[in-house]
């Protein structure tokens, strides 16, 4: 087990895997991703930092046929292809009551955590969003440690996958994530990236 204080740069490889060669991917092999592939991206995700460890993400794999069915009629014409061949697409959502996790999450202050939570959903909600949305770049990076490539998309009818898949849950939909292994002509052309006197300052 490796020390907090004993933190070590990423071999080259490693940087390559997970940022400057990663692509999304645009098409899918039929080759299948197992469930402890998927158990395996979620245990590494489950360890992305939110605010007060109050970790709202939550993920639902559609795999089967019949999942499909019910995503496609909500996904943006464009991605519907994608979605069928994709072997698993991943709905990640976040979970407007996850402060009832708080005993569980932050066990030294959680009922209190829990209080100060409940009586404000607006709140909540915005506090949800945001730390799901961070644990979802973790995520997207487990993916790609996994051996597998991931293709992110927005383009979808929120309400309507969450009436599909949320209904009972009442978790809300962020972004839809195909996983599994690339197809043929899989990468579009590398995009630019802005300079670094366009994004960065100094103080």
């Amino acid at each position: 087990m490796t020390s907090t204080t004993d933190l070590r740069p990423l071999d080259a490889p490693g940087r390559e895997l997970l940022f400057t060669e990663a692509r999304t991917s645009n098409t899918w092999s039929d080759t299948p991703v197992t469930d402890a592939q998927l158990h395996e991206i979620w245990d590494l995700a489950r360890w992305a930092p939110s605010a007060a460890n109050g970790q709202p993400l939550r993920v639902t794999f559609v795999r089967d046929a019949a999942g499909k069915e019910r995503l496609l009629p909500h996904v943006a014409e464009g991605n519907q292809a994608k979605v069928s061949a994709a072997p698993v697409t991943a709905i990640l959502a976040f979970d407007p009551e996850f402060h009832e996790h708080f005993p569980t999450t932050f066990p030294a202050r959680g009922e209190m955590m829990r209080e100060n939570f409940a009586g404000d959903a607006g709140m909540r909600a915005g506090v949800a969003d945001y730390n799901a949305a961070l644990q979802t770049g973790v995520l997207l990076l487990a993916v790609r440690s996994a051996g597998l490539a991931a293709g992110p998309m927005a383009g979808f009818d929120r309400a309507g996958v969450d009436a599909a898949f949320h209904a009972e849950n009442g978790w809300r939909s962020q972004l839809l994530v195909n996983i599994g292994h690339p197809g043929e002509d899989p990468w579009f052309p590398r995009l630019p990236r802005l300079a670094d006197e366009t994004v960065l300052a100094w103080a």
